[in-house]
């Protein structure tokens, strides 16, 4: 994949994670006034860091529960297909979260 259209991508998860809602209620980080996305608290860091590790988890169950679904020989097709799908979009939110979480260091 070209370096431009991921760093396209890399913005538009940075843009979604910015307007989404976060775990366990909490308010989305844009409508927060104690945030602001250049700096972010050493707390604030932490609870993205524990939604990354709990995205990650999740991610990683889903691909386990999808490989036992397409092994086994009575397969549900829509309830994979609703598996995948929400892989893929867990997988968008870890690329995003990274994004924030981990340094954008140019070498």
């Amino acid at each position: 994949m070209p370096c431009g259209n991921f760093d396209n991508r890399r913005r538009n998860d940075e843009n979604a994670v910015q307007a989404g809602t976060r775990n366990m209620g909490e308010q989305p980080l844009s409508n927060r006034a104690d945030v602001t996305m250049m700096a972010l608290t050493m707390e604030q860091r932490a609870k993205l860091g524990m939604e990354l590790g709990t995205a990650r988890q999740e991610h990683a169950d889903l691909d386990a529960a999808i490989h036992a679904l397409t092994s086994a020989s009575a397969t549900d097709r829509m309830l994979i297909q609703r598996l995948k799908k929400r892989k893929l979009a867990l997988k968008d939110r870890i690329v995003a979260l990274e994004a924030l979480v981990l340094p954008d260091i140019i070498a």
